[in-house]
Parts: C-alpha cells; sequence; structure tokens
C-alpha cells in the first residue's frame, strides 16, 4: 500500500496524512479488532472511504477528489441488526430509534465521510455508522473518528476515492 494514499490513526488522539498530523477523537471504549454493535469502540483494520456527505444549506461543498453527496432531511444510516437488507447502509427508512440520522440539528455530520467498516460483505451486529466526522470539542465518540472541522477540511483536500484509513 503506497504510504501517501493512507491515513493513519497512529494514537487515540492523533491522524497522520503524509506529513500532516491531525488531532482527533475516537470511541469513548477505544479500539477493537472484535467491534460489535454498541460497544462505543473504534474498529482495528485498514478501510476504504465512502462518498464524502456534506449539508448544502449549513456549509459550503468542500474542496475534494471524493464524490460529494448533500445530505438531505430524510436520509438514515441504519444500525438496525435486524434489518438485513439495509443494515450499515445509507438508508431513507423512518423506523424509530434504529437508524443513526444524517440530518442533525448539531453540527456533527455538517461533514462526513463513512469508513466501509463491515460495508460490503456485512455482518448484522459486527457494527455499523463508522464515520469520520466532526467534534466541537474532541469528546469520545460512538466509534467514529472526529475531527475539528478545519482539519477536516485539511485531510479531504488531500484524500481521493483511493485513500484508505489504517486504524491500529
Amino acid at each position: 500500500m503506497n504510504n501517501n494514499n493512507t491515513i493513519k490513526l497512529i494514537n487515540k488522539e492523533t491522524l497522520k496524512f503524509d506529513e500532516f498530523i491531525l488531532r482527533c477523537s475516537i470511541g469513548s471504549n477505544g479500539l477493537s479488532k472484535n467491534k460489535f454493535e454498541g460497544d462505543k469502540k473504534t474498529p482495528i483494520g485498514i478501510f476504504s472511504l465512502g462518498n464524502l456527505f456534506y449539508r448544502k444549506d449549513k456549509v459550503k461543498k468542500p474542496n475534494t477528489k471524493l464524490s460529494c453527496v448533500v445530505i438531505k432531511k430524510n436520509m438514515l444510516w441504519s444500525n438496525n441488526i435486524e434489518d438485513k437488507k439495509n443494515y450499515n447502509k445509507l438508508t431513507t427508512s423512518n423506523k424509530k430509534n434504529v437508524e443513526e440520522k444524517i440530518f442533525r440539528k448539531d453540527n456533527k455530520y455538517d461533514y462526513m465521510i463513512p469508513i466501509l467498516y463491515n460495508y460490503k460483505n456485512r455482518i448484522l451486529g459486527k457494527g455499523s455508522a463508522i464515520f469520520i466526522h466532526l467534534t466541537e470539542d474532541y469528546d469520545t465518540t460512538e466509534g467514529c473518528i472526529a475531527l475539528k472541522k478545519k482539519d477536516f477540511l485539511i485531510l479531504s483536500k488531500l484524500i481521493n476515492p483511493k485513500t484508505k484509513i489504517k486504524i491500529f
């Protein structure tokens, strides 16, 4: 794997891409090789990244080589372990309390990139909705990686559709 095409989580507070070192936060229960739904852990491994999602009503389209998707009010990410069809996928289903709302009142998902963990060959209950998203105060996450907005925008300029993230 080409080193200059890999984002590395080098510790629980630091992401590195090329010479750029970015402060971040991760899951409140640390890292795990054996992640499961709701454990509040960030998965260990090497993963591809999805499209960059953004709130057009709140922020500008970022300068990035990733495909960009405007977040709409009905967008959800399924974390319902009983939904074989939609588990760990973007959906517009509206079942209560079983999906992660993408269109939020806070700024957390004004910009976000899905980390394609448990995505292609999904295993129900192995974890879902793992994103790179925004933080204002570096609070721990439910299992995602969070960056300040300025750092997210720097990273989004540097990466491309072939970029991988290495979490270890």
